[in-house]
Formats: C-alpha cells, structure tokens, sequence
C-alpha cells in the first residue's frame, strides 16, 4: 500500500505546482520518475513518452498512467492518475461552485467580454495555421461541415465518422490505381 501512496503523492504534487499544460509537465515527471525516484530508466521514460503523445487525451495525463501501469500495474495506473488530476479537478470544482456566486458581478462580467475575443483568437489560430497548404477543395469542404455544424445542427461526430469512412474509401481507391 506504501508504494501506492509514494506514486499517488509524487504525481500529486506534479498535479500541483506545474501550469502550462501537458508539455509543461514533462520535464517535472522526468524529474520525479527518472531521477528521484530511479521508477523507470530514461531510455524507456522516453519510450513511454512517445507512446503517451501518439494516444488520444493529454500528454500528462497519458504519461502518468503509463508510468503508474510500468510500476504497478492498473492500481499503479490508477494512482499515478489520480494523484495528477486531483488537484485540476478540485480547482475547476471550487471555481464552479463559486462562479454561480460572482458571474453577475458586473466586473467579472466585464473580464468574461474582454477575454472573449482573445479566446476566439487562440481557437481560431490553430485553424488558420492547418488551412495553411490545403486545396480549394478541401477549404470548401471545411467550409460545408462547419456549415452543416453551425447552420444545420449536425453533430461533428457523425460527420467525423462520414470523413473517416470517405478517407478510407479514397485511399482504397488510390491504391488500387497505384498497382495497376
């Protein structure tokens, strides 16, 4: 049970004190796990890295369930995952019980107004930057899904889904004209 807590509270106190998102925590979990701790070898810290940034969800999260199961198999996960989303989950629950309280503050809804194009800003600058070197077509086609999104109400998962099963379909075909 002690090595369960040694994992839950190392990984609690990345959870804690670093800010910035996953990449930012990085380097605090190669320190804790690598060399404070000697948990894992830096060769296979790496390794379990790469395979944490190529599974779906964030980075942080991936890489300490990943070293939590090398540990100690799914209890290990399970602590190691626990200890690094506590603290997140608990600011977000404090902040939710104590936004319904301030949100008709007019102060507070001045901030909100003013964040509220910088926050379309940094959603809209990813887009930018991926439409960057796309075709016409695909420009167009991006333009018809989020219409069909934001006009019609069709949900992106369906849509993803009709994309994926369209990708497939292409590709199938290019290779087909490739062997001949």
């Amino acid at each position: 049970m002690r090595k369960f807590v040694e994992l839950f509270l190392s990984f609690l106190k990345i959870g804690l004190f670093t800010f910035g998102g996953g990449y930012a925590m990085i380097p605090v979990i190669e320190r804790e796990v690598v060399t404070r701790h000697h948990w894992v070898e830096e060769r296979d810290f790496f390794d379990l890295l790469t395979l944490a940034q190529s599974a779906p969800g964030p980075i942080s999260l991936n890489a300490s369930v990943f070293v939590g199961y090398k540990m100690y198999g799914y209890w290990g996960a399970l602590a190691a995952l626990l200890g690094v989303a506590l603290p997140s989950f608990l600011i977000i629950l404090i902040v939710a019980i104590f936004f319904s309280q301030i949100r008709e503050n007019p102060i507070v809804d001045a901030a909100f107004k003013g964040m509220r194009p910088v926050v379309v800003a940094l959603m809209f600058a990813p887009v930018v930057g991926l439409a960057k070197g796309m075709k016409w077509w695909a420009m167009a086609v991006a333009a018809a899904v989020a219409t069909a999104v934001w006009y019609f109400g069709f949900s992106p998962i369906y849509l993803l889904i009709v994309a994926a099963v369209a990708g497939l379909l292409w590709a199938a075909r290019k290779g087909k004209e490739v062997k001949r």
